[in-house]
Parts: structure tokens; sequence; C-alpha cells
């Protein structure tokens, strides 16, 4: 409704001010991505699992936009957080989790499983909340630092207006929501990426050609290159239609079956993760291969196949998830590793669990060796 309207326009406004969806993004995201392969490459060639390397680099670079700051990668009070960010996520991908989302009324009041999960969730909103409460101490209401500090000045604004929905509880909400969609979504699909790419050697090759041949050894890129780089934009492109980490996207649905227009809108919850797997939209939709994307001159092309997260407005921070992905694998340290999988890469399961309200890849283990 009109409400909801109102904290996702602030939202969006303020976060397009702190650099998000523009090139103002890109100093922090190549930032964070130098400081994530000096940790990789502190690994030595061990085999290591890359989960919390990549949700601390994704985390940071919100974390930088939501709390004007980043955590070192060996924060023990970080390391909690991405912890109880990990587990709620991996929750609502389970059936008990899934149950939840349907019947939260009842479910919030039985034992289970998601009781533990609500612990996290709290755990996740007391950190907001002490964040807050420092930035409430320290708030120059002429020099806004964060998204927190630029809530706190529109709720000051707004204290008279007995309908606003600028208050504290939304702010932590709004924080938290921002803080855990951008780091799960962004950091499970880079997880994917890893995966595929040892999957798949050639593709991983390909890639490397393509980024010496026009950025060259040690050039800094930016995410305008990709233009020259059709290959590398389709597999970005291709990674994130295949994992498919949220198939349900966000929820909606009309409330009765719906003509608009010369469109049928029928009463159901719709199912966009079926978009990438159509044999009419694509003709090999189970197969990795990012010539979904490529014209037949070797250009890179839009496909209907292409809706990671929903149709229309997408959250600003799947686009920030792209530059990330770009930036990351553009960086100069970056094309002097090369990643390693101790299986042979027939014997690596792409496939998640089974589950349908979203797909997180199974745990496994690889190596950054030198290139």
């Amino acid at each position: 409704g009109e409400r909801a309207k109102q904290l996702r326009r602030f939202s969006i406004a303020t976060l397009r001010d702190f650099g998000v969806g523009k090139r103002g993004i890109e100093e922090r995201i190549q930032e964070e991505a130098g400081f994530l392969i000096e940790a990789l490459r502190g690994t030595r060639g061990a085999n290591i699992d890359p989960t919390f390397f990549l949700s601390r680099t994704v985390s940071n670079v919100i974390s930088s936009i939501v709390f004007g700051d980043r955590f070192d990668y060996e924060d023990k009070g970080f390391l909690s957080l991405l912890r109880m960010m990990l587990g709620s996520f991996q929750f609502t991908a389970t059936s008990t989790g899934q149950l939840y989302e349907m019947f939260s009324s009842v479910m919030k009041h039985l034992p289970g499983p998601q009781q533990q999960a609500f612990k996290k969730l709290q755990g996740l909103e007391d950190f907001i909340a002490k964040k807050v409460e420092h930035n409430q101490r320290t708030l120059d209401p002429n020099s806004p630092r964060d998204f927190i500090d630029s809530f706190l000045i529109r709720m000051q604004e707004e204290e008279k207006n007995p309908n606003t929905e600028f208050y504290l509880k939304n702010l932590v909400m709004t924080a938290l929501n921002l803080f855990i969609a951008g780091t799960e979504t962004v950091s499970t699909t880079l997880r994917y990426g890893f995966l595929l790419l040892m999957k798949h050697p050639e593709v991983e090759a390909k890639v490397h050609e393509e980024i010496d041949r026009v950025i060259g050894k040690n050039q800094q890129p930016k995410f305008e290159d990709r233009v020259k780089m059709p290959y590398m934009e389709a597999v970005i492109h291709e990674i994130q239609r295949f994992g498919d980490v949220i198939p349900m996207s966000l929820a909606r649905r009309v409330i009765k079956d719906t003509k608009f227009r010369d469109f049928f809108l029928p009463k159901v919850v719709p199912y966009a993760g079926l978009c990438a797997e159509r044999p009419q939209v694509l003709l090999q939709p189970q197969d990795f291969n990012p010539q979904h994307f490529l014209d037949e001159k070797g250009q890179f092309k839009k496909s209907d196949a292409f809706v990671p997260f929903a149709i229309g407005k997408r959250p600003l921070f799947v686009g920030s998830g792209a530059r990330l992905s770009f930036l990351f694998f553009h960086h100069p340290s970056c094309r002097t590793i090369r990643f390693k999988s101790p299986q042979s890469p027939k014997d690596i399961r792409r496939c998640p669990p089974n589950t349908w309200l979203c797909h997180d890849p199974r745990n496994y283990t690889m190596s950054f060796l030198p290139r």
C-alpha cells in the first residue's frame, strides 16, 4: 500500500544518494574486492569453504552505505552477525521455513526449529538497534554519514506527523532488510559463480582470455568496460539465471482474476523461476551455457529468461551485485589467481538441495592458486 511505498521511495532515493546504482559505488567495491583477493591469497592454496569470505565482502559494501563503515574481516562480532544472517537465510529454504512463511501467526507460538531462527533474527535486530543508538547520539543533521543518519533526519522532520512511517521500529527493520537481502542474495550468487566456473573450466579460460585482451594485466577496470566484454557479461547473466537464488522472486499476486489491457492475470502466486527453465525461451535451459546471452556474432543479447529477482523495478542491490561480480573478476589481483576444486569437474554437483523458496548451493571447498 501507500505506507510501504513511502519507505520504498525513501530507501531508493537515499541509497542512490550514497552511490548505489551509480558509479559512486565502484570505489567501495574496488576497495573491498582488493581486501577479498588478499584474504584469498593468504590461504596459500589450501582448500577452503568460500562462504564467509564472500559474505564478508558483500556485507562490507552494504555496511559502508547503511552503517557508514566497514568491518575488519576477523572481527568476531561481524563473523557472528554473518552466521546469524546465513542461518536465517538457510532456514527459509527448509520445509519448516516454508511453512512459517505461510502460517507465521500460528508457528511463532509452537516449538520447533523456527524458534532458533527467531533468536538469530532477534540477534540481528539487536545489532542494528545498537548501530541506530550510536547514530542518534552522534547525529549531525547537516551531514548525514549513512542510510541510518538519513532516516533519523527524516524522523525529525516528520515528528509532528501522526501518520508518519518514519519511526525507530521501521528504521531497524528497513536497515535489517537491506542488510540481509543485499548480503545473502549477492554472496550466494557469487558462490554459484565460483562453483560453475570450476565445473566448466573452459568457460573460466575464455573469461580470463577476454579480460587479458580487453583490460590487460594491471589496468583498473570500470563497470563501463562490460560493453567491450560480451562474453563476461553473458557469463555473469548466465550465473544469475542458472543459480536462480530466489526462484519464487518477491511474492506478488493479484487478489482475484484480473483482465489488464490485453493480458489475463490469474489469482495465483507467480513462480518466476519458470522463466529461466522454459524450453520456449531457451533451447537448453537445464544447461549452464553463456551462449544463452550471446547472438550469432558473439555480442551480448538480453533474454526474457533473465528475471533473477523480479520483473520490473528490481532492488538496487541486484545491479550492485552485477557490479561486484564484474569488478571482482576483473580486479588486477584476481587476474593472477585461478580457481581449483578438489574434485574433477565432472564430479562437481552444481544443483542445490530440493527447495522452491530459495536456492542455496551445496557446501563445497576450493583453492585459489597462482595463474
